[in-house]
Parts: structure tokens; C-alpha cells; sequence
């Protein structure tokens, strides 16, 4: 009996939450934790654009607000995707549960109860509800703008908007890799930009960066990259990929703009790789302790000619490697000094957060970034993506 009514209020709980409309998620979500599940309270919060803090979700203006992802609960609950358990007076207790879809996190679900012992018996239900939760959202956000804006802790330039929505997520997990990946300034990115799509047996990968600055450098990026996913989709190959985008782009600028970008098309059985380096993104391995740059042949930025053509190389991963990508706007950011910031102290952060997930490197890395240049906003775009690659058994 136990076991069947732990069933059916999992089915309730799914069934609420796939049948409600898109702007009431949380309210289905609340109604019926509460009545199957004894729960006092309950709230989401979405990771802000920043990755900076937890921002509540609920009809503007907000009356909760926002948590730290550094130092609280909430926050270690999304860092580490692991329920988070938090002591409260008079006997309650509040669970903390990450809402993420196919690694990307999205934020956290957050459920006070009565006593601990209940709590902990439903961990695993109340789990896999916010991983329900999690898809949920990702197709809501198709027809409301509520979780956008819960997102945003400022007001986002209309650029930086543009960047955003042409992005696949801030993360992946397979059981072959795991992707993390974050720009700076966040609020106020116009022209770097990444782009991942994964098949059975591949995975495709952009990191770009655009010239100029403001609306101009969004709609130059957003010109390559679906030049680039239209190139993609119909199936043909890398260097044809990035000729057509080559020919779009010249199409519309006529040589004045182009964009850099370097592409990867992964197998993920064996690991072997066909590369294009058309441009300034940079990368770096780290395999078994040692950091080193990958060099390959650097070919013409897209748009940059007419009817360039362009070659792959070839490029081996190995289970245990990390990659770590990064755009111009990291490696040669100044300190007040002047000092550029370069592959010594690029290098350090890099050692530093060896030991974290793929998903906190970036995070971790523009942090670190941000101490150098001494002051909070760049005055360059600045991408950190990075790749952990786990190979296929």
C-alpha cells in the first residue's frame, strides 16, 4: 500500500504539472505538494542571467527576495545538484532542490514541511518532481515570459536580449561529456556567443566571436550563427558549415564585418574530432594535471572575403580531458596596471577549479577575471565555455 501511494501521489503531482497552463506551473506545483506531500510552503527560484543569485518567481513587482548562490542554501543546492536540507524553528525543515533539465540548471525548488522524518522519506519523490518541474518550464517559456523575467535581476540591453535567446542553454550532461558555458557582461553582452547540438553519435560545437559593439554586434552574431544551424541541419560537413555562414555574412557586409569562430564536430565514440579555426577563440586542455594551448591552422574570420574556403584538421579528446574554451575578451582583458591578463593567469584560474563540475568553471573563471581588471564591468565581451569529455564505454 505504501509503495502504491507513493505511485499515485508521484502521478498526481506530474499530471498537475503537465496540464497546467504555462504561467501557473508554480501555483500547480504548490497545490499539490501541499496536499500530498504536507508541505507549508513553496517556492521556485531561477538562476539569474549573472549567475549571481536566485530570483523568485512570482507576478512583478517581486515580494520575495532574491538568494545568494554563493553562500546559502538555495545556492549550495544549486551548485552542487544535490538536495540541500535546511533546519528550521519550531520543527520545520526546508529542502532545497535543484530544477535542472538535461544538466542545464535552470534554478531551484524550494519546499518547507513539518519535521524531518517525512521530509527525508519523500527526497527521492520530491526530487524527481523538480526535474518534472524542469521540463515543464523549458516549454512554458515558449508561451509566457514569467521564468524570463523571474531570470533577470536588471533590466537586460536589448543586445544582450538577443544573445540570450539565440543561446541552446548555460549547460549540458550526457553520459559523454558535460558542458558549461557563461558570458560576461551579462546584462550587456552584444557580440560572443556559443552553440552546441548533439545527435546519437555526434556533437557539434560553436564558439564565436563577433566585431563591434552594441545592436550591430547581435545582429552580425545572430546572422552566423543560423547561417550556421542552417548549414548544419541539412546535414552537410564542417568547413561547408562555415563557407556558407562565410557567404552569408559577405552577402549582407561586403567584407566590413566578419566574425570569428571556432567550430568542433565531435565523434563520441571514439573521441576524434574535425576542427575549424576561423578566427580568435581560443583552447585550452587540461589532461592529467597539465594545461597546455591547442594551436590549430588559423583560417580567415567568417565574411572577412568573398568565397573563402575553409579545411578541418583533426583533433583527438581523450576520456579524462577538460577543454576549456575562451574568447579575446578574457585573454587580453588589462589590469589597472596595464598588465594583460594572458595564459599565466588564465592558466591559474583554469588549475584552480580543476576540481569543480564543467557547469561552475566559467562562473569560477570570470570571476577570477574580474579581480584582474579591478573593476566590475568589461569593456569587452567575454566568453568561458568548458567541455569535460568522459568518452563512450
Amino acid at each position: 500500500m505504501g509503495v502504491l501511494t507513493t505511485v499515485n501521489r508521484f502521478v498526481t503531482a506530474e499530471r498537475a504539472l503537465r496540464t497546467a497552463a504555462p504561467h501557473e506551473l508554480l501555483d500547480a506545483v504548490r497545490r499539490v505538494l501541499c496536499e500530498e506531500y504536507a508541505a507549508t510552503s513553496v517556492e521556485l527560484f531561477m538562476a539569474d542571467y549573472g549567475l549571481t543569485v536566485l530570483q523568485p518567481v512570482s507576478v512583478l513587482p517581486h515580494t520575495l527576495e532574491p538568494v545568494s548562490v554563493h553562500n546559502s542554501p538555495a545556492g549550495r543546492a544549486f551548485g552542487a545538484q544535490e538536495p540541500c536540507l535546511e533546519e528550521l524553528p519550531h520543527g520545520r525543515v526546508r529542502v532545497h532542490l535543484p530544477v535542472t533539465v538535461r544538466g542545464d540548471r535552470l534554478g531551484v525548488l524550494t519546499v518547507t514541511a513539518q519535521g524531518e522524518g517525512p521530509v527525508r522519506d519523500c527526497l527521492p519523490e520530491l526530487t524527481e518532481i523538480a526535474e518534472v518541474l524542469a521540463h515543464e518550464v523549458v516549454v512554458a517559456e515558449r508561451d509566457t515570459d514569467l521564468y524570463l523575467q523571474a531570470r533577470r535581476k536588471d533590466r537586460l540591453t536589448l543586445a544582450a536580449e538577443m544573445q540570450w535567446q539565440l543561446l541552446p542553454g548555460r549547460s549540458c550532461a550526457r553520459p559523454e561529456y558535460e558542458l558549461g558555458a557563461q558570458l560576461e557582461p551579462a546584462y550587456a553582452i552584444f557580440g560572443d556567443n556559443f552553440d552546441w547540438s548533439a545527435t546519437a553519435d555526434r556533437l557539434t560545437l560553436y564558439v564565436s566571436n563577433g566585431m563591434g559593439e552594441g545592436i550591430e554586434a547581435s545582429l552580425l552574431t545572430n546572422l552566423a550563427v543560423n547561417a550556421l544551424r542552417n548549414a548544419r541541419r541539412a546535414g552537410i560537413s564542417l568547413p561547408d558549415q562555415a563557407a556558407l555562414a562565410d557567404q552569408a555574412i559577405y552577402a549582407h557586409y561586403r567584407g566590413r564585418c566578419y566574425l570569428s569562430v571556432l567550430m568542433f564536430d565531435f565523434d563520441l565514440a571514439s573521441g576524434r574530432a574535425r576542427v575549424v579555426d576561423a578566427g580568435s577563440p581560443q583552447l585550452l586542455r587540461l589532461r592529467d594535471g597539465t594545461l597546455e594551448r591547442v594551436a590549430f591552422e588559423a583560417q580567415l574570420p567568417l565574411g572577412m572575403f568573398e568565397e573563402t574556403d575553409y579545411l578541418a584538421q583533426d583533433f583527438q579528446v581523450e576520456p579524462g580531458d577538460r577543454l576549456v574554451f575562451v574568447s579575446d575578451g578574457v585573454y587580453e582583458v588589462a589590469s589597472p596596471g596595464g598588465e594583460t591578463y594572458g595564459d599565466t593567469a588564465l592558466a591559474r584560474a583554469i588549475q584552480s577549479t580543476r576540481l569543480l563540475p564543467a557547469a561552475e568553471v566559467p562562473r569560477a573563471v570570470l570571476r577570477e577575471l574580474t579581480g584582474h581588471r579591478g573593476r566590475t564591468e568589461p569593456n569587452d565581451d567575454a566568453l568561458v565555455l568548458c567541455l569535460d569529455w568522459r568518452g563512450r564505454p
